[in-house]
């Protein structure tokens, strides 16, 4: 007589893989690698402040494994980096200027407004470094400075009968996050550091809900 054979139900829950939890000297490799990448040219500002964000909330292995799953491994030739951001000094004196940088950013940027606004989004820009100098100015006009949300921002400066704001959600003191620093100086005027979803949020249009039939 044959032996019977075996019945293959599914697999209890106890014999399952439970996702292994991540720990914090895991999180900070993704980082680093993040950082690498980011030097290789691999990722934007935008990009980096995005996965840096993910990385240290990531709760398992698989999930920070997400986050680097498009990299290649260390070790592997770099990619060309963007070529060098020409322009660094942006300027609306009686008029406006609408600057969104691609190259990459190895040296400090300045931006002057006298009588006029200056935009600098720097969200598509690629900062090697992973951080970002910007000396800002504003006489009787507006200077607004648009950086990826999560990133640190560091102002210094004066303002002279005009105003200096940063609007940009405060960051873990001691995560390792792609910073933005502002020498900000205003006369009769306004500096601001505003993150891109707020930027977005203004942009976005309203859409009116439509009337039942």
């Amino acid at each position: 007589m044959s032996a019977p054979t075996p019945q293959h139900g599914p697999v209890p829950s106890s014999d399952r893989t439970a996702p292994v939890r991540a720990s914090g000297a895991e999180r900070a490799a993704v980082v680093e690698r993040l950082r690498v990448a980011s030097v290789e040219g691999r990722l934007t500002f935008q990009e980096l402040t995005d996965r840096t964000a993910a990385a240290y909330a990531a709760r398992t292995r698989g999930e920070l494994e997400r986050v680097t799953g498009d990299l290649p491994a260390l070790g592997a030739p770099g990619a060309a980096p963007a070529p060098r951001q020409v322009v660094r000094r942006f300027t609306a004196i009686m008029g406006d200027c609408d600057a969104r940088p691609a190259g990459r950013i190895d040296q400090d940027l300045e931006a002057l407004a006298v009588l006029g606004d200056v935009v600098l989004d720097l969200r598509a820009a690629q900062v090697p470094s992973g951080e970002v100098t910007v000396s800002a100015m504003a006489v009787l006009g507006d200077v607004r400075i648009i950086v990826p949300d999560g990133v640190r921002v560091e102002m210094t400066g004066r303002a002279v009968l005009g105003d200096r704001r940063v609007l940009v959600g405060d960051q873990e003191p001691d995560r390792r996050l792609p910073v933005v620093r502002v020498r900000a100086n205003s006369i009769l005027g306004d500096v601001r550091i505003v993150a891109g979803d707020r930027q977005d949020a203004r942009r976005r249009p309203v859409t009116e809900p439509r009337a039942a039939d």
